[in-house]
C-alpha cells in the first residue's frame, strides 16, 4: 500500500534579467524525481548542501509550487487540489523545519503555536479546550505541560524543536516532511529527537520523508534512503542493504567519509574532486562525471540508464552492477 506517490516531479526556477525581467535561464533546483512512501514509512533523503532535497520535500506539500510532476496523497491528486481540499489535505501532511529558532512566531504564546492548526481546522472548542489540547502534545514530545503560556525565546533549541514537532502532531498527520530537523541542533540533542521522532511514528503510524546531511542520523531512523545529486535521485534503496552495497560512485563516496566507531576498521576513502556543479547549467550525460573517479567517456554525452539491483534497490549509472565497485560497509 502507498501512501505518498511521486512522479517526475520538477522544480525549476526562472532566472530573470534585464529591464524587462526577461527569463534567461532556469535553475533545475529537482529535475524528475519519482518515489513512493507507505504508510509508517521513513524515506531518508541525502546528498550535499545545494542539491534540491528541502525544494523536493516543500514542493510535496505545495509550500513551494512544483513546476511539472504528479504527487499522490492516498490517490489524491495534490497539485489540482485547492480551496477546502487543499486545506483538507494538508491537515494530514505537515512539516517540522529545520531552524527552530527561525520557524516559531516570538510573539505567540506555546499555546498559539500549537495550537494554531486545531483552531483553524475546527477541532477544538474554546480557550480551555485548546490549551487542554496543547498540554496533552506537549507531554507527548516530552515538554513541561507548565510551559503552555510561555514564548519562544524561553526555551532551548532542541526545546523549540519539540514545540515545532507538537505543532505538527496537533492535527494526527499521516505524514510529515522532517526538513534537516536535527542539523541545528547539538549531537546529544539530535539522539534525542531523533529517539522521539521514532516512538512518535511507531505510536502513531505516521510516515516520515526526513531530509537530512548526516548519514549516521538517516541511518538510524530510516526504512529506505534515496540519495540526491543535482536535483535527481541517483540512488534509492533499503536502508541495510544501501549502506552495506552502495552501487553509485556517489553514494560510495558519501558513505565513505562517515566516521567510524572502530578506529581498528578502515575503510578506503573515496575523494571527490572540484564542487558540485551550478542547477544552472548541469553537465551534460551523468551530471556526475564531472567529479567521477571512474567516468567514462560516453558519461559525458549520455544520461545514464535506471538499473535494478534487487528489488526496491535501483541506481543510475553507466557501469552494471557487477561492474560497480564493492560496497564499503560503514558498520
Amino acid at each position: 500500500m502507498t501512501l505518498l506517490s511521486v512522479r517526475n516531479l520538477r522544480k525549476h526556477f526562472p532566472v530573470r534579467k534585464g529591464v524587462l525581467a526577461r527569463v534567461v535561464a532556469q535553475v533545475k533546483a529537482v529535475d524528475d524525481v519519482s518515489f513512493d512512501i507507505a504508510p509508517g514509512e521513513t524515506l531518508g533523503l541525502v546528498g550535499e548542501s545545494g542539491c534540491g532535497k528541502t525544494t523536493a520535500g516543500r514542493s510535496l506539500l505545495r509550500l513551494i509550487e512544483p513546476t511539472s510532476g504528479e504527487v499522490r496523497f492516498r490517490g489524491e491528486d495534490v497539485r489540482a487540489a485547492s480551496g477546502s481540499k487543499l486545506r483538507s489535505l494538508r491537515r494530514h501532511m505537515q512539516i517540522i523545519f529545520q531552524d527552530p529558532y527561525a520557524s516559531l512566531n516570538p510573539r505567540m504564546s506555546v499555546a498559539d503555536i500549537v495550537g494554531e492548526g486545531l483552531r483553524v481546522h475546527g477541532l477544538v472548542k474554546g480557550r480551555r479546550e485548546l490549551e487542554d489540547a496543547v498540554r496533552d502534545l506537549l507531554l507527548k514530545v516530552r515538554l513541561d505541560p507548565a510551559y503552555v503560556n510561555r514564548y519562544p525565546h524561553e526555551f532551548s533549541g532542541g526545546q523549540r524543536q519539540r514545540i515545532g514537532i507538537a505543532r505538527a502532531l496537533s492535527l494526527r498527520p499521516d505524514f510529515i516532511v522532517c526538513d534537516e530537523a536535527v542539523s541545528a541542533l547539538d549531537v546529544s540533542i539530535q539522539a534525542q529527537i531523533i529517539n522521539l521522532l521514532m516512538d512518535l511514528r511507531d505510536e502513531f503510524g505516521m510516515a516520515y520523508l526526513f531530509v537530512a546531511h548526516d548519514l549516521s542520523v538517516v541511518r538510524h531512523i530510516s526504512h529506505r534512503v534515496a540519495v540526491m545529486y543535482l536535483g535527481k535521485i541517483v540512488e534509492s534503496a533499503p536502508t541495510a542493504e544501501l549502506f552495506a552495497e552502495p552501487k553509485h560512485p556517489y553514494t560510495q563516496a558519501l558513505l565513505s567519509a562517515v566516521p567510524r566507531a572502530d578506529p581498528t576498521r578502515r575503510a578506503e576513502r573515496v575523494l571527490l574532486e572540484g564542487d558540485v556543479p551550478s542547477p544552472l547549467r548541469p553537465p551534460p550525460g551523468c551530471a556526475f562525471h564531472t567529479r567521477c573517479p571512474v567516468a567514462m567517456a560516453h558519461c559525458r554525452t549520455e544520461v545514464p540508464p535506471e538499473r535494478r539491483v534487487s528489488d526496491g534497490h535501483t541506481y543510475m549509472c553507466h557501469l552494471e552492477p557487477h561492474e560497480a565497485p564493492g560496497g564499503r560497509s560503514t558498520g
